[in-house]
Parts: C-alpha cells; sequence; structure tokens
C-alpha cells in the first residue's frame, strides 16, 4: 500500500503519562527539559509539518488507547511508549493492542521488541549467527551469584531488560566476585529485574541508526566521545553521562560521525543490516557496538525505537546522511503506514 507523503494525517503520539510536554520550554530547566525533550520535539515538528496531533498519555490502561482511536480515528500512532505500568519489557504487548485493533504505528513490531529488549536473548540469536557479542552470563533475581569459569574480568553489570542506562555507573566494571556480587545485587535492587554481566571491552562506542521494513537503510556510523574522561574511569554511557547536562560538559561528553577507514564502515553498515534483520527488527533502530583497537565490532544492545529527540544520536547521523529532522519523522510515520503485520 502507498501513501502521499504530501498528505497531512491524525496522528496519536502515544507517551508514558508523566512525559507529556508542556506547550513551551519556558521555566523549565534543563534537566527538566530532557526528561520528556523528544516527546516535546516529535509533536512540536509534526505540528509545524501540518499535522493534526493528539498527545495520549498511557500508564496501565490500555482503554485509554481504545478510546482515543474511536475519538480521533487516526492515520497513524507515532510510539514514543517505553514501558506499560513501569515495565519495559510490556511495551511489546502496547503494540501487539494495536495491531489487534487494525491501527497503524510508527516503530518496531512486537517480534522485534521481544528479541531486542531482551539482552541475552539478543546475543544468543547473535552468537549462533556468529556476530561477536561479548561474552556474558545472566544472574536471576533471588538466586546465588556462582560466575562461570568461561567469563573472566573485567565485567560490565547492568539489568537484562532496562533501558536507558539505567543502574549503570563506573562502579558497573568489576573486577572479581565479590564486586560481582555486590553488583548484581544492586542491579536487583534498583532495577527490579535481573542482572546480566558481559565481558567489558576497551575501546571505542559506535551507533549505527537504521530504518526500514523490507528494504533497509542506514545512517552515518556515530561516536561517543569523553573528551575530558577522568584518569582511570571506564568509556561507558553511564545514567549519570546521559541524563546530567552539567557532568556532560564536565567529561567534555559529545557525539559526532565515527571516523572509520572505508572498509570498516563497509563492513560495520553489512554487519548492522544482518543483525536488523536477524532480530526481525522493522521501523527503525539503533545499534549499538564497541570497536576493538583491531578493529574488531561487538554488538552491545539493538535498541528498537530509540530515542529520536532533535540533536540526538539518531537524529543527527540521519541529517550527517541528509535527511532533516521533519523528513525524517515523515519517513517513520510512512514506514509504519506501510508496514503489515504479516511481514514478520
Amino acid at each position: 500500500m502507498s501513501f502521499d507523503p504530501s498528505k497531512k494525517l491524525r496522528v496519536l503520539v502515544l507517551c508514558q503519562e508523566s512525559l507529556i510536554p508542556p506547550d513551551s520550554l519556558e521555566g523549565y530547566t534543563e534537566a527538566q527539559i530532557l526528561n520528556w525533550k523528544t516527546e516535546y520535539d516529535v509533536i512540536r515538528a509534526l505540528r509545524g509539518m501540518g499535522h493534526e496531533v493528539y498527545p495520549v498519555g498511557i500508564s496501565n490502561e490500555l482503554g485509554v488507547i481504545h478510546v482515543a482511536i474511536d475519538d480521533y480515528t487516526p492515520h497513524v500512532a507515532f510510539n514514543l511508549i517505553e514501558e506499560f505500568d513501569g515495565y519495559p519489557l510490556f511495551d511489546q504487548h502496547v503494540v501487539s493492542y494495536l495491531e489487534l485493533m487494525r491501527q497503524k504505528y510508527t516503530g518496531c513490531n512486537p517480534r522485534g521488541l521481544t528479541l531486542a529488549r531482551d539482552k541475552a536473548l539478543t546475543k544468543k540469536i547473535l552468537a549462533y549467527h556468529r556476530i561477536h557479542v561479548p561474552a556474558f552470563a545472566v544472574f536471576p533475581i533471588a538466586r546465588k551469584v556462582r560466575r562461570p569459569k568461561r567469563l573472566k574480568f573485567p565485567l560490565l553489570v547492568k539489568s537484562a531488560t532496562q533501558e536507558g542506562s539505567v543502574g549503570i555507573s563506573q562502579a558497573s566494571v568489576v573486577h572479581n566476585d565479590e564486586k560481582l556480587a555486590e553488583r548484581v545485587e544492586f542491579i536487583h535492587r534498583k532495577t527490579y529485574s535481573d542482572a546480566i554481566a558481559e565481558q567489558y571491552i576497551e575501546g571505542r562506542e559506535i551507533y549505527v541508526g537504521l530504518m526500514g521494513n523490507n528494504r533497509i537503510q542506514t545512517f552515518t556510523p556515530w561516536e561517543h566521545v569523553l573528551e575530558n574522561l577522568p584518569e582511570g574511569a571506564h568509556n561507558i554511557a553511564t545514567y549519570k553521562l546521559k541524563w546530567n547536562p552539567e557532568y556532560q560538559r564536565v567529561v567534555g561528553f559529545t557525539d559526532r560521525p565515527a571516523a572509520l577507514a572505508p572498509e570498516l564502515e563497509r563492513r560495520l553498515l553489512h554487519i548492522s543490516r544482518r543483525i536488523y534483520r536477524l532480530l526481525m527488527l522493522s521501523g527503525y533502530a539503533r545499534l549499538d557496538y564497541r570497536m576493538t583497537a583491531d578493529g574488531q565490532f561487538y554488538l552491545l544492545e539493538a535498541n528498537p525505537n530509540p530515542n529520536i529527540a532533535h540533536g540526538d544520536y539518531f537524529s543527527d547521523s540521519a541529517k550527517s546522511s541528509g535527511l532533516e529532522y521533519g523528513p525524517l519523522l515523515q519517513k517513520i510515520m510512512m514506514l509504519g503506514m506501510s508496514y503489515e503485520p504479516t511481514q514478520f
């Protein structure tokens, strides 16, 4: 099915109830704005393009979506949901509900969300297909921490399901069994989720943005850089780094196009398209890699429906590839409107 990209659309923007943005940024601090910047940027840009936009806050009731669909008969639901009732893995069920309602939506399909949101399952699938991932082990809640002998230090400990660097700090990198047990317990207590400990790989942090359903478009590889990293600190995307603008300035955080040799870039983009298909992703996604000194790429995480705030990694890499913010959002909607659940 094809759609006229110039047509003005009725768009439901599905957000967490607590992240419905105000109409203006006036009077809010930089840190406050960061919480709902994506929602604000998307709504503002869509309205600026002439679309009818209806923000809908979701907490723990799917009926809100049903009512909004009946009230507004939207052409597409722009899905910015990352959890349901406080649980990240439930976002896939919100998308399944949209499919049951025969409602077109943006972003990833339920199967892709299921595979990619489980970081251990993602690594198992990719390792089976001989794609480099860090060695890892999962430590479930309420079980004694026993490190497999094959898993060597240093290790990075994080939630097996939470996104947004929740629970990640410099202390997440551990060098012995005592610290491993302490950090696993912290993740259990802090995130109410299983912990995953994975081989810590020194190197550059590189992201690749992709979009598409059947045909996949890749964007300029992007690099996360800390120019003033304190001596002895690890080059990792901690929660504080992601969500504290003042700390970002202190450590000289920046992101920019990754300077890669042409052959390395071609190999990275080829691997990225393979991963996108193997995990049955659709819509758009960001793949996070660690690149070692000898040019080996290790997939750290696959992020369907990544942050698409204006000026963030994904939108900046799209812009570097010739796709400005408004056209990027328009293409995301067109992909959603052309997607059929039987494709995956």
